[in-house]
């Protein structure tokens, strides 16, 4: 059959419970997900079709169908984050796929268009996606936004004791003080997911079922700390280290290192660009550093109206031009002005920019992963020295959490 005559056939629909079985064959064919992948994660009984029903249930999944037969598919999670202390709607787009008899007929980019659009009608000015290639989100306008560092700590290196007046307790992981401590550790971090029931769902999803959780709680009783986790072959592996200060950090570690006798080694993982090493009594350990999840600013209008800059002795203006390689609505000539306080004002239309830039380093830019400077430097932008330096007193600089995975 010609290429114009599928394209003719082909329709975009809703994807739904009932299509649950061809969504469950979509994504393992695309990511290759085989039955060995399963057991090697305890999930050799149960199907990705149930571990995924609430994505069919609460996200917007779309999908193109060839007659009944689902062909390419994508789905956007309802989800919120912190930006600086701001609460914004994000969606998270996860499930992306094409059977490859498909490809190049440009169903992806459509329903991406499509989901983008959608995102805007809800106010989910951002979306986050963790990226199985990112020249291609790249090029669809996302940008990588945060980094995963991974840490090898042996038994010799582990931090020594530390006197701290509160204790650890182990729990199962359906405790509530642990959402309880992650809520007010989201609150600090700027970039992090605050976790609705869908987000802990997915969080949780393909955790081994001996996964553990040792809590802190400090001489008041109050929990402030927590720690996910599994100890296999001698090895302390660590999902999720939670604190929302440094007594709790260091009792966390306390109780680490408490497993001396029974471990070599300490892996995990770091969300943020605050390498382990330099607070450890030894640091000369392994840490490797990677790429971790990637975003794109959807509405460029509503996300600077929500955007907290910093505070200014005075009022000030930026006219620039910004290119998005998808929304029409993010093209163009804008002028920006900030008041003392902060607040960012964005319209349309400007004369004599000063700043030439594109949707994927604006999104790197405000949520702090790259400072103007160094995007200057590069290339990355186009401005002169004192628009850049403008932008550096504009921009908080910290750098995004972000641990979660969808």
């Amino acid at each position: 059959m010609s290429r114009n005559k599928l394209q003719d056939r082909i329709r975009l629909a809703n994807v739904e419970t009932k299509h649950a079985e061809q969504f469950n064959n979509l994504l393992r064919y695309v990511f290759q997900v085989t039955n060995r992948d399963l057991q090697i994660f305890g999930w050799e009984n149960r199907e990705i079709t149930q571990a995924k029903l609430p994505v069919l249930k609460y996200a917007d999944v779309v999908g193109w169908f060839d007659g009944d037969k689902l062909i390419s598919q994508l789905a956007v999670y309802p989800f919120q984050v912190n930006i600086f202390g701001r609460i914004y709607e994000m969606g998270g787009l996860t499930g992306v796929g094409t059977y490859p008899e498909y490809a190049n007929l440009g169903l992806m980019n459509k329903l991406m268009l499509h989901a983008l659009t959608k995102m805007r009608g809800r106010k989910q000015s951002i979306s986050y996606l963790f990226p199985y290639s990112i020249p291609y989100y790249r090029r669809k306008g996302w940008e990588i936004i945060t980094d995963k560092i991974s840490f090898e700590v042996p038994d010799t290196q582990l931090p020594k004791t530390k006197k701290v007046p509160g204790n650890v307790e182990r729990v199962t992981i359906e405790h509530p003080d642990i959402k309880e401590i992650y809520d007010q550790f989201s609150m600090q971090h700027h970039g992090a997911m605050l976790r609705n029931k869908l987000a802990w769902e997915e969080y949780l999803r393909w955790d081994l079922d001996e996964m553990t959780v040792g809590i802190y709680y400090n001489n008041e009783d109050l929990p402030t700390g927590y720690l996910l986790y599994w100890v296999a072959e001698e090895i302390f592996y660590i999902k999720e280290m939670v604190y929302i200060n440094e007594e709790a950090r260091v009792g966390l570690w306390n109780f680490i290192s408490a497993h001396f006798s029974m471990i070599t080694l300490v892996k995990g993982d770091i969300y943020k660009g605050e390498p382990l090493s330099f607070v450890l009594d030894d640091g000369d350990i392994k840490e490797t550093i990677a790429p971790y999840f990637m975003a794109r600013i959807v509405d460029v209008q509503l996300f600077i109206e929500q955007y907290p800059f910093k505070k200014q002795d005075k009022d000030g203006c930026l006219i620039f031009t910004l290119s998005d390689p998808m929304l029409e609505w993010n093209r163009g000539t804008f002028t920006l002005n900030v008041d003392k306080d902060g607040t960012g004002v964005l319209h349309a239309g400007g004369t004599n920019p000063s700043l030439l830039i594109d949707i994927p380093t604006l999104t790197a830019m405000l949520m702090g992963y790259k400072r103007p400077t160094y995007l200057a430097r590069i290339g990355r932008i186009q401005a002169d020295e004192a628009t850049v330096q403008f932008l550096e007193g504009l921009i908080r600089p910290e750098h995004p959490y972000f641990s979660d995975y969808f």
